[in-house]
């Protein structure tokens, strides 16, 4: 879905209030001060999280919503305290410094994560008056403090000392509003960009601290609904870790959550909660991904020294991954070569023939197997998603040794094979339009050739419309094993969800 942005000030916001309602998802816990998560989830049944009442749902008049930084505070230092997933219902709740006069709709917090992410939303503020960064969003915005203060510590705010350069969509008045916040003889009078470029002076920042300052003519984004992982609260971390040692952790991570956090939501991650169940105070920092839909073998180093010396060991490819994929069709053993569209961004195109600017794609398929289709109560308790494959009756489990590492890989090659991953809602819809419609794939055994670039554009463009969304939870496909140092260091997952 297309996230909705919005270019406003405080002026425009209140105009805004009167024809828009939305609900607001409400975040986790703000961790400082809070002795425990307040959660009852099953760790084997991710639809446990839809037995949130609805009642607990509140409706908040609210438009676009913003958050402030202060640009001259030292960076807050992200510590951890062993925080368990048992059942609270005694939360302590910070005061939050709120305006006597100010007049906001009753906000509850929910369970650490609602059952349903709230749709796309990102909206964008230049600040008029400065303040306390809190303050100035509830006053501004007429959101509830908690709210805000959980949008913040979630990683979801960001700010840059001048704001960049509006959208193609920007309307006249937000262009208006940018000019006249960048206009050289208002930003001639700020000291705090005196010596920078007005590049550098654009560069944004997360908000760290619910007291940050902000100056006038500040630019702040906000995503208002991060995205979510319901999943994490549902997990015995302890009986994921594989492996301890001074330098690194290795995790089998569970399909359906985050290595290290996204643009929005660094709470709701992997490395935060695994961090959380070995009690260690220091942060585990990310050394490479996987999808959030897969499983398997992840590596989080202990220490900023050795979070370099395991990205050498990558880039010099001292490290060997090997993957198992359980596909909707056979694939044959040995190398799979393609060429991969230079977008970053989903869904993954894939070619067959060379084509100038895409980088390289291969990958080794060491065994493939048949085996018998998930069932139905396997593919339900583990939230797999049905993408209406024709055939269900066996599916096939490959061993596959990446050769490159490239962003979806695996499953856009083993899609462009024509053998989808079971589960991958993403990749699985084009390649069942194309068994019906051969010609619809550009990059295909039918490639059509195109009189000019503009229609091999559009054609490109008609084939993403073919694939379908990112899958929810989990999809055929895990990091069985990670070995570095010629096999000195080796580490298996445990069995895959579907055996």
């Amino acid at each position: 879905m297309k996230e909705k942005t919005t270019w406003v000030i405080p002026s425009v916001l209140w105009a805004l209030r009167a024809t828009h309602k939305i609900i607001l998802i409400p975040m986790a816990i703000i961790a400082a001060g809070f002795a425990s998560i307040v959660v009852n989830l099953r760790a084997s049944n991710c639809r446990t999280l839809a037995a949130t009442p609805a009642s607990l749902v509140r409706t908040l008049a609210s438009s676009a919503h913003s958050l402030n930084a202060n640009w001259a505070s030292p960076k807050r230092k992200r510590t951890f305290g062993f925080e368990s997933s048992a059942v609270s219902s005694d939360v302590t709740t910070p005061s939050i410094p709120v305006s006597s006069s100010s007049c906001y709709p009753e906000y509850h917090r929910l369970l650490p994560c609602p059952s349903e992410s709230g749709p796309p939303r990102v909206e964008h503020l230049v600040v008029s008056v400065g303040g306390p960064v809190l303050e100035y969003v509830c006053k501004a915005l007429d959101l509830p403090p908690l709210y805000v203060a959980d949008l913040i510590y979630f990683g979801a705010v960001y700010y840059a000392l001048v704001c960049p350069v509006p959208p193609p969509t920007a309307t006249p008045e937000e262009i208006k509003i940018f000019k006249e916040a960048t206009a050289p003889s208002i930003l001639r009078k700020r000291s705090s960009i005196k010596g920078k470029t007005v590049r550098e002076a654009q560069k944004t920042f997360r908000i760290t601290h619910v007291n940050e300052f902000v100056e006038p003519g500040t630019y702040l984004r906000v995503h208002v609904h991060p995205k979510r992982f319901p999943r994490c609260y549902e997990i015995d971390w302890r009986s994921r870790i594989i492996a301890v040692s001074e330098s690194y952790v290795v995790l089998d991570k569970p399909a359906g959550t985050s290595v290290g956090g996204t643009t929005d939501n660094l709470e709701e991650s992997c490395a935060t909660f695994a961090t959380r169940a070995l009690g260690f105070t220091e942060p585990l920092k990310t050394t490479h991904q996987i999808d959030n839909c897969s499983e398997g073998c992840v590596v989080f180093a202990r220490t900023k020294e050795y979070c370099s010396v395991f990205h050498r060991k990558i880039r010099d490819k001292k490290v060997k991954k090997l993957y198992l994929a359980l596909a909707a069709a056979p694939l044959p053993v040995g190398v799979i070569t393609h060429y991969m569209r230079r977008v970053n961004m989903a869904p993954r195109l894939i070619s067959e023939e060379f084509i100038e600017g895409w980088p390289l794609c291969q990958l080794e398929v060491l065994e493939c197997k048949k085996v018998p289709w998930p069932n139905s109560v396997t593919q339900e308790k583990y939230c797999v998603e049905d993408c209406g494959w024709p055939s269900k009756d066996f599916a096939y489990e490959c061993k596959i040794n990446l050769l490159t590492g490239r962003t979806h890989q695996i499953r856009a090659q083993l899609a462009a094979c024509g053998a989808p991953i079971v589960g991958d809602s993403m990749y699985m819809p084009a390649v069942i339009a194309e068994m019906t419609n051969p010609g619809i794939n550009p990059f295909g055994k039918y490639k059509a050739q195109y009189p000019s670039e503009n229609d091999e554009a559009v054609s490109m463009q008609e084939r993403v419309s073919y694939y379908g969304k990112e899958p929810s939870v989990a999809i055929g496909l895990q990091a069985c094993q990670i070995s570095w140092d010629e096999g000195e260091h080796f580490y298996e997952a445990g069995s895959p969800w579907w055996r």
